[in-house]
C-alpha cells in the first residue's frame, strides 16, 4: 500500500503544499499542480458535498463509501490557505460547500458526538461491517471516539478556522468578503483608517447579506464581494440607491468613499440545480447547500454514558425513493418552504429550508453490507405509488439519501 499517497487525511493536507511552494517560487508548475490535484480527486473520488471519499484511503465515487471527518476539516484548511494565495473564487465555492454540508453532517446537533466516516447516502448508522477500505465496524457510529481518536481531537479546527477566513485583505488595501456568514470584523483600510463591519445574514439558508460600515472618519477603499460560481447574477445595493451587478465566479468591486452608517444589501439568488453523479444519478442543490431525503431517525444508545455515549441511528421511514424529476426544468419538481433559522439550524426536526417533492419507491434498491445498495442506472422505472417526500439540508440529515435515482417527468 502507498499509504500516504492514498490516505485521505494526508491527501487533504497535501493539496495546499504546491500552493505554498508557488508563493515562494512563483513557478507556475506548482500552481497547476493544485488545480490538477483537485480536478483528479473530484473526477475519481468526488462526493456531492465537495469532499472526496476516504474510509481511510481514497475509495471511489460511490455515495455509500465513507469520508473521514479529519479529511473534511483538513481539506477546509487547505482551501483557506489556497484562497489566501490565489484569491480564486472556485476555492471559496468548494470551501463553503464542504463547511455547510460535510462538516455539520458528521457532528451531532449538541456537538457531543461525531462520526469517523460519513456517507453521502447514509441510511443506517450501526456497528457493522461495511465496504470500507480498511476502517472498522464502529466507523459510522455517532459518539465520543468511534473507530479511532483522531477526529475527536481534530474536528474542532473546522469552524474557528472557517470563521477566520470569511474576510480577507486585498493588495489594494481594501477588503474582500470571500465566504458568507454572520460575523463582525475590525480592519484597517487604505489611508490607515480603522473601520468596523457587521455582516447580518441567514446565509447559506437565505440569499441576502447585509453589510454595515462603521467608522470614525470617511475612508476610500475597495470592497469586493464574491459572486459564487452557482449564482448566475448577483446585485449589491449601497444605501438603497447605488446599484452594482455581478456575475458567477467574479467579484463585485465597489470602489467609493465610505462613511459611517453606509449599508450594502447584497443578494445572491438561489435557484434549484441538479448535479450529476455515478450511474447517471442526481443531486439536488440550492445555493451552497446540498439537499437530502428526510428520513425518520430512531436513535439507539449502544454504549457509554451521556452526553458522550455512542449511538446507532435506524431509519424510521422508507429511504429507497427515486425522484420524480423534470430533468430539463428541475425547479418545477420542487416547492421551497422557508422557516426560521434556529440557533442550531442543522436539526432534522426543524430545518430552516426544505424542498417538497414527489417520489416512487424502488423495491430493488435495498441494503447491501449495511449500506444503501448500488444505485440503479437512471432514469429508472417504478410502478409503486407516487408519494410526497421532503428534502432537507444535508448537514441536518443524519440519515439521508443525497444522490438519487430519478424518473424523468415533463
Amino acid at each position: 500500500m502507498l499509504y500516504h499517497q492514498t490516505h485521505v487525511v494526508n491527501v487533504a493536507m497535501a493539496i495546499k503544499q504546491p500552493g505554498l511552494y508557488y508563493r515562494q517560487t512563483k513557478d507556475p508548475k506548482f500552481k497547476n499542480a493544485v488545480y490538477k490535484a483537485i480536478e483528479s480527486l473530484t473526477k475519481y473520488h468526488g462526493q456531492i458535498t465537495g469532499v472526496f471519499s476516504g474510509d481511510e484511503h481514497l475509495s471511489g465515487k460511490s455515495p455509500a463509501q465513507g469520508t473521514e471527518l479529519c479529511s473534511v476539516v483538513e481539506y477546509m484548511f487547505s482551501l483557506q490557505v489556497l484562497l489566501e494565495i490565489f484569491g480564486d473564487i472556485s476555492f471559496a465555492d468548494i470551501l463553503e460547500k464542504v463547511a455547510y454540508n460535510a462538516l455539520p453532517a458528521a457532528i451531532t446537533k449538541d456537538f457531543h458526538g461525531h462520526q469517523y466516516d460519513q456517507q453521502a447516502n447514509q441510511v443506517l448508522v450501526s456497528k457493522a461491517w461495511r465496504n470500507w477500505y480498511n476502517n472498522g465496524d464502529d466507523a459510522n457510529l455517532f459518539g465520543l471516539e468511534p473507530n479511532f481518536g483522531c477526529c475527536t481531537a481534530n474536528m474542532h479546527q473546522g469552524w474557528p478556522k472557517f470563521v477566520k477566513s470569511l474576510w480577507m485583505a486585498t493588495d489594494e488595501q481594501g477588503l474582500a468578503a470571500v465566504v458568507y456568514a454572520p460575523c463582525s470584523i475590525d480592519a484597517r483600510v487604505a489611508g490607515g483608517v480603522d473601520i468596523h463591519i457587521d455582516e447580518e445574514t441567514d446565509y447559506p439558508f437565505d440569499e441576502t447579506v447585509k453589510i454595515k460600515i462603521s467608522c470614525a472618519q470617511e475612508a476610500s477603499f475597495q470592497l469586493k464581494l464574491r459572486v459564487p460560481g452557482w449564482c448566475e447574477k448577483a446585485s449589491a445595493l449601497v444605501n438603497a440607491s447605488e446599484n452594482y451587478k455581478g456575475y458567477r465566479g467574479k467579484y463585485i468591486t465597489i470602489d467609493r468613499r465610505w462613511a459611517d452608517g453606509d449599508m450594502v444589501l447584497f443578494t445572491l439568488p438561489m435557484r434549484i440545480r441538479v448535479s450529476h453523479w455515478i450511474n447517471n444519478s442526481v443531486g439536488i442543490e440550492r445555493g451552497p447547500l446540498v439537499y437530502a431525503l428526510k428520513i425518520g431517525e430512531d436513535w439507539r444508545k449502544l454504549r457509554g454514558k451521556d452526553p458522550y455515549a455512542d449511538w446507532e441511528v435506524y431509519p424510521a421511514t422508507p429511504w429507497n425513493y427515486a425522484l420524480l424529476l423534470d430533468i430539463n426544468h428541475p425547479e418545477r419538481s420542487f416547492k421551497t418552504v422557508k422557516g426560521k433559522v434556529a440557533r442550531q439550524p442543522y436539526d432534522s426536526s426543524n430545518p430552516p429550508v426544505l424542498l417538497r417533492a414527489k417520489g416512487r419507491r424502488l423495491k430493488e434498491w435495498v441494503l447491501e453490507n449495511h449500506s444503501a445498495g448500488k444505485l440503479p442506472v437512471s432514469p429508472v422505472t417504478s410502478a409503486e405509488p407516487v408519494e410526497d417526500i421532503e428534502l432537507i439540508p444535508y448537514g441536518a440529515a443524519k440519515l439521508r439519501v443525497s444522490v438519487f435515482p430519478y424518473l424523468n417527468v415533463r
